[in-house]
């Protein structure tokens, strides 16, 4: 199994220096690429590829104003229009938006491939530079592995990482569990488990909410430009920088918890980004952080042998009775709990959810079924006017 562990490093002042200037060619050399992507095709419908912009890179280091270009390594010049590809990849399979400029404020990061690090008795030296990264061992790395990329990166809040992805040979899966759980997740209770269990959500972002405030109110009067406005930007990337921390810390052990007592897990497939949209609720969607939970879930699940199982979005497991199966027509989201009219149950909204998502996600990996629901009469009625008249 590939993982990357991650780790906190001071660099020298030679060493930053050379590392600013690396991230800002990478960016710089990203912007030209998609500038001349976007302008090819809007002016002559052409479509430029990675080949393209790889020549088009060669040509730039000729260049006498881009003659900087050849004091970094060329290797992160490279890995910077692979990104570039992928992210049209990702766009016209429709799983992304057009990719935008990269900026300077939002911090940078250089990837190095192995021809462009040296690891040498457990140190690591990147391309252009005689000593090694003074990195903060906060874990070692599993003896024996040696890195396959190494991704240095500079965040808004002037912190220095390096990400170090190796092939793991430690991760082994866990011993088998008897249990079984579906999760429906929420934003009073982050998480309601079929059992019954309810995790309440922290609310990281509402804790700092009043500090990021002020901060931010500091900016809005710095004048554009000076040293004390940038001094206040750093102060509120700071405040962003310990939500992200504490959210993530949250998660990781929330998650590792689940996976360790469940065999396997059921979640659902939800539109969060279609539901951000909403923007009475987008504020409390993002601080609950549910990508990041499904996301977690779904790789350590990989990693430790457990079974993780997505259900259909589009599956009404809040508005189906768990007992008889009824499906109510309207249930709005104030209301908590309710009574099924045909069989008299009464429930509560979150649990009954996550039961009926277990027993989805079950009927899912047993036989296959599927979980959409049927069509309903008007959506029948407005597919048939669709229908060319034959």
């Amino acid at each position: 199994m590939e993982k990357a562990y991650r780790y906190r490093f001071y660099p020298t002042t030679e060493q930053e220096n050379l590392l600013r200037r690396t991230m800002g060619c990478t960016r710089l050399v990203y912007n030209k690429a998609l500038a001349a992507r976007t302008e090819a095709w809007y002016k002559r419908q052409e479509r430029v590829g990675y080949t393209e912009t790889s020549s088009m890179l060669t040509n730039w280091k000729k260049e006498e104003e881009l003659d900087f270009l050849n004091e970094v390594s060329c290797v992160p010049l490279q890995q910077g229009l692979r990104h570039l590809q992928a992210a049209f990849t990702n766009f016209f399979g429709g799983r992304a938006k057009y990719p935008n400029f990269k900026k300077k404020h939002n911090g940078g990061s250089a990837e190095f491939t192995r021809s462009a690090f040296r690891w040498k008795n457990g140190q690591l030296f990147l391309a252009k530079c005689n000593e090694p990264l003074p990195i903060r061992w906060s874990k070692q790395i599993p003896q024996g592995c040696i890195p396959s990329t190494v991704t240095v990166k500079l965040t808004p809040a002037g912190r220095w990482y390096v990400s170090i992805l190796v092939n793991d040979p430690t991760i082994k899966p866990l011993p088998k569990a008897d249990k079984t759980i579906g999760l429906d997740v929420g934003i009073t209770s982050l998480i309601t488990t079929s059992n019954g269990d309810k995790i309440a959500n922290p609310k990281h972002f509402k804790k700092l909410r009043k500090k990021l405030k002020r901060k931010q109110k500091a900016l809005a009067k710095k004048q554009k430009g000076s040293n004390n406005r940038y001094k206040t930007r750093m102060e509120v990337a700071r405040v962003h920088a310990q939500i992200v921390d504490i959210r993530k810390d949250f998660l990781h052990k929330l998650t590792t918890k689940i996976i360790r007592e469940n065999q396997k897990i059921v979640v659902e497939d939800l539109a969060i980004k279609n539901m951000v949209k909403n923007h009475k609720l987008a504020l409390a969607i993002s601080d609950a952080s549910w990508g990041e939970l499904i996301r977690q879930l779904s790789y350590k699940c990989e990693w430790y042998g457990r079974e993780f199982i997505k259900i259909d979005r589009w599956f009404p497991s809040s508005k189906r009775c768990g007992n008889c199966g009824h499906i109510v027509e309207k249930l709005p989201l104030n209301v908590r709990e309710w009574e099924c009219p045909k069989c008299g149950t009464n429930h509560d909204r979150d649990t009954n959810a996550a039961k009926n998502i277990l027993a989805a996600g079950l009927a899912v990996s047993v036989c296959g079924a599927t979980v959409r629901p049927e069509q309903s009469k008007s959506v029948r009625a407005g597919a048939m006017k669709q229908k060319p008249n034959r």
